[in-house]
């Protein structure tokens, strides 16, 4: 991985993705990269990577220049429990990704509050605890989205920590 603020933004659709333990957050801009809207909650599947390829299909339905997945660090910016689980899941999403042959890029991105930001905004719009469920992990990948494209949209630069799909060794296969 490696950090990168290069001056050169592409224009193109985005997505978001909100990495949690059981479920993952789906989120994705208009094909003007400006709009960002949830886009479903996903079963997280360590075993077949069912989301993972259905993040795939998204990118490759919406000509997706670029996935944002959420770094969960701490509010001190230090790693969390979360933390190693999101970039092995951003690095098996480069991965497919590329296998796919599609030019999109995977960065990580700081996702500070972003839950606790889709919280309040359910609470404040009326959504009981119980029934935020559904919804929330959407919501924090429409947060993790919009923070990364006001970033891009303040400096003028591409913005979080670049995902390179790591290639295998031949030994490996």
């Amino acid at each position: 991985m490696t950090e990168s603020n290069d001056s050169e933004t592409v224009r193109g659709a985005r997505l978001g993705v909100d990495v949690g333990r059981a479920r993952v957050g789906l989120a994705a801009t208009d094909p003007a990269g400006i709009l960002a809207s949830p886009v479903e909650t996903l079963k997280r599947d360590t075993k077949n990577l069912l989301d993972m390829h259905r993040i795939v299909e998204e990118a490759i339905q919406r000509n997706a220049v670029r996935v944002y997945v959420g770094d969960p660090i701490n509010l001190r910016g230090t790693k969390t429990a979360s933390t190693d689980d999101a970039h092995h899941y951003a690095h098996q999403l480069a991965q497919l990704l590329a296998a796919a042959e599609l030019p999109t890029q995977v960065r990580l991105i700081d996702e500070r509050l972003s839950t606790v930001s889709a919280s309040q905004k359910l609470h404040q719009a009326g959504v009981s605890s119980r029934n935020q469920r559904s919804v929330i992990d959407q919501l924090a990948a429409v947060a993790i989205l919009e923070h990364a494209m006001m970033l891009e949209n303040n400096t003028g630069a591409n913005t979080g920590i670049l995902v390179a799909a790591e290639q295998e060794d031949d030994h490996d296969r």
